[in-house]
């Protein structure tokens, strides 16, 4: 559980790292281009490790990995980001937990008792209904994208955890970077502006930030948690994401906190500490 937080603390930064990078930079070539400089890094470990080359059952999997993780859940927080805020957006992508473990239980076959569902389900409606009262009951465009990103996340959360429990999880995402890294290459080429190069130090430190942490070093910790602990079970630190955001946007783009953030953080946290306490029966692994 430890470790997964500290991959999840990891990625409460994105999203309001985000929000300054896209004042810079277009949505397209940070999420196209922060693969490229992460897929760099990636393959460097990967042939200083000597890391044998996936199967092919594997690079399917590994594909799966890098549609959500690499190409959909960072294009479409970009777009969002050029509208929205942060710190609405880190509570809608609150639901992501309940994504990862409908994918768990339907891709391999985790059997989470009723009280662990109970409380997934009342964590994941807890930060939705604080999304419904943050925008005045209304649902946003900019929603529509982050609840397509959850489920593309979700997806892939799984199948690296899966992955990760005969592969290290460093080389789980490693790879999946590498295998996108030629497509990624060709749109950030594409996407480049020669006015990118004028952008303050702020800008390139966002940009810094998404490419090695958001998108490489983070994986080391959150894939390395669901190996040891299960998918089901410690995708739920996720929930304690939304907040991490909340703080995070306070102190980068400068948006408040309110007693509603802190009162429902004090519920989601509960339920967090009770739904780590339910039994989660574990599949066999997917190969």
């Amino acid at each position: 559980m430890l470790i997964g937080f500290i991959g999840i603390f990891i990625f409460s930064l994105t999203l309001p790292v985000t929000k300054i990078a896209v004042q810079s930079f277009n949505p397209y070539f940070i999420a196209f281009a922060r693969a490229v400089l992460a897929g760099v890094l990636a393959a460097i470990y990967l042939f200083s490790i000597k890391a044998k080359l996936p199967s092919v059952r594997e690079l399917r999997q590994f594909v799966i990995v890098a549609i959500g993780v690499v190409f959909i859940f960072p294009l479409f927080i970009n777009l969002a980001m050029t509208e929205g805020e942060a710190s609405h957006a880190g509570v809608i992508l609150g639901i992501m937990p309940l994504a990862t473990v409908v994918a768990g239980v339907l891709l391999f076959k985790e059997r989470p008792s009723l009280g662990f569902w109970v409380s997934a389900l009342v964590g994941c409606s807890l930060v939705v209904i604080y999304a419904f009262m943050n925008s005045q009951g209304g649902i946003q465009y900019t929603d529509f994208l982050l609840l397509i990103a959850c489920l593309a996340n979700g997806i892939s959360y799984a199948v690296g955890g899966n992955l990760s429990r005969t592969i290290n999880a460093k080389e789980v995402i490693s790879w999946a970077l590498v295998i996108a890294l030629p497509i990624n290459a060709l749109f950030s080429m594409l996407t480049f502006e020669p006015s990118y190069l004028q952008a303050d130090l702020v800008a390139w430190s966002s940009f810094l930030y998404l490419s090695i942490f958001s998108m490489f070093i983070g994986f080391f910790f959150w894939y390395g948690g669901m190996a040891i602990g299960g998918i089901a079970r410690v995708s739920q630190v996720q929930l304690l994401q939304p907040f991490c955001t909340l703080l995070a946007s306070a102190i980068l783009v400068s948006e408040p906190i309110t007693s509603i953030n802190i009162i429902f953080a004090s519920l989601v946290i509960a339920t967090v500490m009770i739904g780590r306490k339910m039994l989660v029966r574990r599949g066999p692994i997917v190969k």
